[in-house]
């Protein structure tokens, strides 16, 4: 296997390089959690927030780094994704179960995403994020979801694409909702 060079290490990001390919690392987080949740009356709980990097508003699945805080660093993947769901919402799940894995942006970075399906989410807590996140929560029924995002898109908000891979996951596997 190709040594892996360093030639930046910055706060929260590295650049690294193998055999030519450069790539990122997150060196305090070993992954990401996403939570594709729905509420016990089959709302599905959506994320919108501004992104610095796209310098526009996102609209996402609820999601986090796993292990990034000193007092997460030994917390399991589910329970990160019960954490952020409800730091993020204000809602616990019900339920929670494994949706799918998938590298993050392959050709970018070495990171993970661990996406959950979360079900019977109740309101537990007033939500918004931590550390100024500014995180807006909206809930979206299945039959209203394709008019919403066009909405959204109109109104210049992005949306990630973790939405319709998780949708299409539920879809494949006949899980959920």
């Amino acid at each position: 296997m190709a040594e892996i060079m360093s030639h930046h290490e910055g706060r929260f990001l590295s650049l690294r390089e193998i055999a030519d390919w450069e790539f990122v690392t997150r060196p305090n987080a070993t992954g990401v959690v996403g939570i594709f949740a729905f509420t016990t009356d089959q709302k599905i709980i959506l994320v919108e927030q501004y992104r610095r990097p796209v310098k526009s508003r996102v609209l996402e699945v609820c999601a986090g780094l796993i292990g990034d805080e000193e007092d997460f660093a030994n917390e399991s993947v589910v329970d990160c994704a019960k954490r952020e769901l409800i730091e993020e919402t204000g809602y616990t799940a019900g339920k929670i179960s494994p949706l799918l894995n998938s590298p993050t942006s392959a050709g970018m970075t070495d990171e993970m995403t661990y996406f959950f399906l979360a079900e019977e989410c109740v309101k537990t807590s007033e939500g918004g994020g931590i550390n100024g996140e500014d995180i807006e929560t909206h809930l979206v029924s299945l039959e209203d979801l394709a008019q919403f995002i066009q909405a959204k898109e109109k109104a210049g908000v992005l949306v990630d694409s973790k939405i319709h891979a998780c949708l299409g996951a539920i879809h494949l596997l006949g899980t959920g909702n």
